[in-house]
């Protein structure tokens, strides 16, 4: 590697470590705020533990910044290198665009060997870490999740609300059971009530004492002209309100595809092709989309990766082309290219119900497309 390939490498990499880690912030903090905020707010989470959870995180939004922050790199050194008529300098010694982009084509290929190791390794551990940790942290004190003033709707088919309170005691409890579609069954207020967290089965045990319960028809709840069915208990419950909605289950953290490593990937293929499909053919049919979701997954993993490098190389012609110096213009071109290349994998993958159009092959056409269009532009500029 002479001088002018380790000036040009430097001048890329720099640019696009900058740009990465602006594209990492981004994708990180909407996760952030879904997840974890309203625990912080609450005092449910350390800011110890908070910094951690962000920090397992990393991978995940690193694993999607990539290819978005290599097509910015490119696009911001090699817009400067043609406005300044650096470029313009190297073609007159004779140096051919290919030859130029050398250096810029061995860095997008070296960020798609570390997408590879993101997307099948690093960032499915990431995510389980992610996911055991957050759920041990809530765990570890779940009463915390009863906030005083506030309506709490985590607890499916339950909003609760309590007055005050004072450890696992609470005063001037209120409690609406709802039916399937949202609306009030059974409506509860007690002057006192206490929860305590069943650990077997992962859920809050809610004992009232003083209580009033208003019992609504179960046909049509919001019908009124029936009289209502009222009832004054010295003590009503248990009631358990399951924490499995928000949190880890006691069994442990549901495996998603996504989060599946390269050899767990392997081995449940290997698992479903031994399994002989159902004579039922709503069964089969069933059974082939559980197939092609594994294999869109896995291509999927492979594809992110391959884009550091195609959208890198897409980027080098339409950097020097426009030569455009202004960092918000080229965030902007980016940013609409790495969308457009998403919105064609997210139109493919909704073909998994149709899995006799192969999806998980057709996950490969953006990535032919944008490398197509690359080596075109790069043509037409060399024939300049």
């Amino acid at each position: 590697m002479n001088l002018l390939d380790r000036y040009l490498f430097k001048s890329v990499l720099f640019t696009c470590a900058a740009a990465v880690a602006l594209f990492t912030f981004i994708v990180l903090v909407p996760n952030v705020l879904r997840d974890m905020l309203a625990y912080v707010l609450t005092g449910q989470l350390s800011l110890l533990v908070f910094a951690r959870l962000v920090f397992t995180l990393l991978p995940l939004a690193l694993s999607y910044a990539l290819p978005m922050g290599m097509l910015t790199g490119v696009l911001l050194t090699l817009g400067r290198l043609s406005a300044d008529s650096e470029v313009t300098a190297m073609r007159a010694v004779g140096l051919s665009i290919p030859r130029i982009v050398r250096p810029i084509l061995l860095l997008a290929a070296m960020g798609s060997a570390l997408g590879i190791y993101l997307n099948f390794e690093s960032m499915p551990r990431a995510r389980v870490e992610y996911e055991r940790g957050f759920a041990a942290a809530i765990q570890a004190n779940p009463l915390n999740l009863i906030v005083p003033k506030t309506f709490i709707r985590s607890f499916p088919g339950y909003v609760v609300y309590v007055g005050e309170k004072q450890g696992g005691i609470m005063r001037d409890f209120w409690l609406w059971e709802l039916d399937a579609e949202g609306r009030v069954e059974r409506f509860v207020r007690a002057a006192s009530g206490r929860f305590d967290y069943d650990e077997p089965n992962n859920s809050l045990m809610l004992t009232l004492t003083q209580a009033k319960v208003e019992s609504r028809a179960k046909e049509n709840p919001e019908r009124f002209e029936k009289p209502q069915l009222v009832a004054s208990l010295g003590q009503w419950g248990p009631i358990q309100l399951s924490l499995n909605r928000f949190f880890g289950r006691n069994a442990g953290i549901r495996m998603k595809q996504e989060w599946m490593t390269y050899g767990q990937l392997q081995a449940e293929g290997e698992r479903l092709a031994a399994q002989p499909l159902p004579a039922d053919a709503a069964e089969a049919k069933q059974a082939r989309r559980t197939r092609m979701k594994l294999a869109i997954v896995f291509h999927d993993k492979i594809n992110t990766a391959l884009a550091v490098f195609s959208l890198a190389l897409i980027g080098v012609p339409l950097g020097i082309k426009v030569s455009r110096r202004e960092t918000s213009a080229n965030f902007a071109v980016a940013v609409g290219i790495t969308l457009v290349y998403y919105l064609m994998t997210v139109v493919i993958k909704v073909l998994d119900r149709h899995p006799e159009y192969r999806p998980d092959l057709l996950l490969w056409l953006p990535n032919f497309i944008l490398i197509g269009f690359g080596l075109w532009l790069m043509a037409r500029i060399e024939r300049r």
